[in-house]
């Protein structure tokens, strides 16, 4: 495949480009990493926003809404939807949202659905890949949806600017279930669908919740607002408070060292996974097979046995 010509034509924006750019990264084509590392010096550029909670709250309508603002103003928008895995096809069950489909014909917005593949957040581990090729092709604003099954959904924490929390008013008993971990990701609460009973309990849970967090002026303060998605209600004040995050995290610099962060970790999971593969040699695979049952029988001890493998490698 002629690398050079993909590269350009997805730094020109054009939609079949950068989809198949998003196969290669998604397929674990030997393609990716050289295109990736082509791309890396036209990202930084776009504002990544995380959107995630449980099923059924909306998350969908939400963006949706969310790109019209952002195509209000002229905004180029790319939305990464990961969806369940399916355990039969490993692709996403969900598929490419229904409700999205209006901006099938918008140039400005393009829609990926990934399969979360097992990552335990949701998130896939591929999905900010897929990113950095809608930030080098000129996109303003990334969204991730997530699925947010389970009380896991922390990756996105590490993979967006702005982080929405979406809840629905029948959310409130098991806000008390949830780990602190989810809570504390939020820059933003949703409670979505406010116009169902239970909106204004879910939103006293969810104060007294932000109140036993030490008390910190300079700190941003999560906002808890109201939504109801399908009729476009709050949205308009939900993009006001995610420019004034933003601002916030400008102001004090706080996105440059979030950025540095994801940027570390990309590395070392890179890395990672790199003398991962350098190290598992056929030697290395068969000496492993060998010494396992004498772990089993606690003839050897697995320090002892990772002690052997990394002498051999050595």
């Amino acid at each position: 495949m002629d690398l050079k010509l993909l590269v350009k034509n997805i730094l020109k924006g054009e939609t079949k480009a950068i989809a198949r750019g998003m196969s290669l990264i998604e397929n674990d084509s030997e393609h990716a990493p050289p295109l990736l590392a082509a791309l890396h010096t036209n990202t930084g550029q776009a504002y990544r926003l995380g959107i995630t909670g449980p099923p059924g709250s909306g998350k969908s309508t939400l963006t949706a809404r969310l790109i019209k603002l952002f195509r209000e103003t002229d905004q180029k928008v790319g939305v990464v939807a990961v969806d369940p895995t399916s355990p039969f096809t490993g692709g996403a069950v969900l598929g490419d949202r229904i409700r999205m489909m209006e901006f099938s014909a918008d140039s400005g917005v393009f829609i990926r659905s990934m399969a979360s593949r097992g990552s335990l957040g949701g998130l896939s581990r591929k999905a900010q890949d897929v990113a950095d090729v809608l930030d080098s092709s000129g996109k303003d604003i990334i969204i991730f949806e997530t699925v947010g099954v389970g009380q896991t959904e922390l990756d996105i924490a590490d993979t967006a600017d702005t982080v929405v929390v979406v809840l629905v008013p029948e959310s409130g008993d098991a806000i008390q279930t949830m780990k602190a971990g989810l809570m504390e990701i939020a820059d933003i609460f949703v409670v979505n669908k406010s116009d169902r009973e239970g909106t204004d309990k879910l939103k006293m849970e969810l104060e007294m919740m932000l109140n036993l967090r030490p008390k910190d002026e300079t700190r941003w303060k999560p906002p808890i607002l109201t939504t109801t998605a399908h009729q476009g209600i709050g949205v308009e004040a939900l993009k006001e408070k995610m420019d004034a995050h933003r601002e916030y995290m400008e102001k004090n610099g706080l996105l440059e060292l979030k950025r540095k962060a994801r940027i570390n970790s990309k590395v070392r999971s890179i890395l990672q996974s790199r003398l991962l593969e350098d190290f598992w040699t056929e030697t290395n695979k068969k000496l492993f097979d060998e010494k396992m049952d004498l772990v089993l029988n606690n003839k050897l001890s697995p320090y002892d046995l990772v002690n052997s493998l990394l002498e051999k490698k050595a």
